[in-house]
């Protein structure tokens, strides 16, 4: 009786062993099924991925991408572009600007795609090796603008409230110590494969001229077919963007990607369908996702981060919105869609169902599943553009002659 009882223990021990792995297997099949599988229909060339880390830069790193971008397009030449000698030029323009305005004016972290624009054309740029590498003059490896912004910001906001009859010029230079000590003095001349250079110079001999360069949205606010500030903070040059219709506005990113031009979008990715494992759907909050046999009232009851799993294990059977100019505007005008991050589009993939997404290559470093890119779909991103900037020599031409440009 023990050596049959000892046998059929045995047995099924080795049958639940066996088992397991078909039983993984089969729970591994259930999860991955729906994990998108992309194709790349065009993937134009960029530069590395960068790592904005703790600093709120995603404006200069996308942007100082897109003109890299460009030069790559242009002359097959690699470049890496300085961030911090942007920043250090920008940060003082704003705290000018916050002082003129005699504290009436935001002055933070963010900025805009034109700010990177402005200082190429104003100031000049320099190679990322022509300044001390983020982070490394405070003892970091990476930005950490917290300490930074801690000392700079009540520093401009006690001279622009300063209760002084008159200001001496003097504020800005206790300002440009600050600066120089946090992101490096941005040199007056420089050395680049040989050559000395003064950062106006090299900008010139980057080759690009930056007159090509503007920036569309799509409002129903003001007319479409003229230009006009987008009207969000971080815009504080006041730039105008060309306004054109949701469909037109669509079709210059894909008409400037199948061209071989990449686009620095600015726009919202607050969104729940925005995930951090580098997929991005214009879901429907509203709708249960990946709930089989379960009710709306369970979808609305679970958290923002339950959401999220559920649609991650959903993939590519989630289920789209359809964006509209009506829902744009909606969103805009009740602060639902914001401008929080951008980013730089340079390519057009399809999943397995057919469903199309821009490649977007973020500044948050590689260590996600696409290395650094991000699958967002051609819904998300038309829903949740802010504006981006683009050569005008990628817009369609009957665009282009409605525009005048």
């Amino acid at each position: 009786m023990k050596k049959i009882y000892s046998l059929a223990v045995m047995m099924a021990t080795v049958t639940a062993v066996m088992a397991q792995p078909a039983a993984t297997a089969e729970k591994k099949d259930s999860v991955d099924k729906n994990k998108p599988v992309f194709t790349v229909i065009k993937e134009n060339p960029i530069t590395s991925v960068k790592n904005q880390a703790r600093s709120g830069t995603c404006w200069n790193y996308s942007t100082l991408s897109f003109f890299e971008a460009e030069i790559l397009k242009k002359k097959n030449k690699t470049y890496d572009l300085c961030e911090m000698f942007v920043c250090n030029k920008n940060y003082m323009d704003r705290a000018v600007v916050k002082v003129r305005m005699h504290g009436d004016a935001q002055f933070s972290q963010g900025g805009s795609a034109y700010d990177v624009l402005y200082v190429l054309k104003t100031y000049g740029i320099c190679p990322e090796e022509a300044m001390p590498a983020p982070g490394t003059m405070y003892g970091d490896t990476l930005n950490n603008f917290n300490e930074f912004f801690g000392v700079m910001e009540p520093y401009v906001d006690a001279v622009a409230k300063s209760t002084a009859k008159t200001i001496s010029p003097t504020w800005k230079n206790g300002l440009q110590g600050i600066l120089d000590a946090y992101l490096g003095k941005c040199p007056e001349t420089f050395k680049y494969e040989g050559k000395t250079y003064t950062p106006t110079q090299f900008a010139e001999s980057l080759g690009l001229d930056w007159n090509d360069y503007v920036t569309i949205t799509s409002y129903t606010h003001h007319p479409f077919y003229t230009a006009f500030p987008v009207e969000v903070q971080d815009n504080w040059r006041q730039p105008h963007s060309w306004n054109l219709p949701i469909d037109e506005m669509a079709a210059v990113i894909d008409n400037a990607i199948m061209n071989g031009y990449t686009v620095a979008w600015g726009g919202d990715v607050s969104e729940s369908g925005f995930t951090r494992n580098g997929i991005a759907l214009l879901i429907d909050e509203k709708a249960p996702q990946g709930l089989e046999g379960s009710d709306m009232a369970k979808w609305l009851k679970l958290s923002a981060a339950e959401k999220k799993d559920k649609i991650k294990e959903a993939g590519v059977s989630v289920k789209e919105l359809t964006p509209s100019q009506e829902q744009r505007q909606k969103e805009y005008d009740n602060w639902t869609l914001t401008d929080d991050h951008g980013m730089l589009i340079y390519g057009i993939a399809k999943d397995q169902t057919g469903r199309e997404y821009y490649m977007v290559k973020n500044s948050w470093g590689t260590d996600n599943e696409y290395k650094g890119t991000w699958y967002m779909s051609k819904n998300f991103i038309i829903a949740k553009t802010m504006d981006y900037m683009v050569n005008k020599n990628a817009i369609p031409k009957d665009i282009r002659k409605k525009l005048g440009i």
